[in-house]
C-alpha cells in the first residue's frame, strides 16, 4: 500500500513517467493474491454498508483500485462475486441493525453525526418511493449507507428489500470491475508498444469517473423531489 502513495506522489511531484508510475501503481495492486484481494473487497464491501463506514471510504474507491488488480476475466469474477456478495451482506446486516437497534443506532453518537434531517430524508424517501428507493440508494451518496438502517426500521419485508438490492448491487459491482479490467488490461497491452498508453488508461479511469459522477447527480435530481420533508 505504501508503494501505491508513493507512486502517486511521484505523479504529482514529476519524478518518474506516468508509465513508470502506472506500473509501479499496477504491480502494488497485483502483488496481492487474487482471491485475497477478493476477499479484501468483500469484507470491506460488507462493512461499507453494515455499520456506515461507507460514509468514510466510499465503496466506489474499493471496487476501482480492487478491479484494477485482475489479470484475466476469470479473476475478475471472482471480484464481482466477492463484491456482490459483501454488498449484499452488508446491506443484510443493516437490514437486521435497522430492525433491531435502528432507534438506538440513530439516537446514539454516530447516528447524531450523520444528522436528524437525513434520516428523516431516507424515511421520506423510503415511504414515497418503495422498493424503487432501495435501487436507487446504491448510487447516490450518503443515503446508501443509511437507507438499509431505515428499510429495517420500516414494515418493509426482508424478502422485497432483497429483490430489489440485489439488482442494485449487480449493476453497481460489474460497472467498477469492468471498467478497472478494461483500464488495466488495455494499459498492459498498449504499453508495450505506445508510450503514451499510460494517458490512455488515466483517459479510461477520468472518463468512467466522470461518468458516475454525472449519473449520480441525474439520478439525485430525479429522485429529489421525493425527499423533500415537506409535501
Amino acid at each position: 500500500m505504501n508503494e501505491i502513495f508513493d507512486s502517486i506522489g511521484n505523479l504529482f511531484n514529476g519524478s518518474g513517467s506516468v508509465t513508470d508510475i502506472l506500473d509501479s501503481i499496477l504491480l502494488s495492486i497485483q502483488s496481492v493474491g487474487p482471491v485475497w484481494r477478493a476477499i479484501i473487497a468483500g469484507i470491506a464491501m460488507m462493512l461499507e454498508t453494515s455499520v456506515l463506514i461507507g460514509l468514510i471510504v466510499p465503496g466506489d474507491t474499493i471496487a476501482i483500485v480492487s478491479s484494477l488488480g485482475s489479470q484475466s476475466v476469470g479473476e475478475s469474477a471472482i471480484l464481482f462475486a466477492a463484491l456482490v456478495l459483501g454488498a449484499l451482506t452488508g446491506e443484510s446486516l443493516g437490514f437486521a441493525l435497522g430492525r433491531f437497534l435502528g432507534p438506538r443506532i440513530r439516537h446514539s453518537w454516530l447516528g447524531r453525526r450523520i444528522g436528524e434531517p437525513t434520516w428523516v430524508r431516507a424515511e421520506r424517501y423510503l415511504e414515497r418511493r418503495g422498493g424503487i428507493a432501495v435501487f436507487a440508494s446504491r448510487f447516490l451518496p450518503v443515503l446508501h449507507s443509511v437507507v438499509p438502517l431505515t428499510v429495517g426500521m420500516s414494515t418493509m419485508t426482508y424478502r422485497r428489500f432483497l429483490a430489489w438490492t440485489a439488482p442494485a448491487c449487480v449493476v453497481w459491482a460489474a460497472a467498477y470491475v469492468t471498467v478497472g479490467y478494461t483500464a488495466a488490461a488495455s494499459y498492459e497491452q498498449l504499453s508495450q508498444s505506445l508510450h503514451w498508453a499510460g494517458y490512455v488508461f488515466v483517459g479510461i479511469i477520468v472518463l468512467f469517473i466522470v461518468g458516475v459522477y454525472v449519473t449520480k447527480r441525474i439520478v439525485h435530481a430525479a429522485e429529489q423531489k421525493h425527499m423533500h420533508t415537506e409535501e
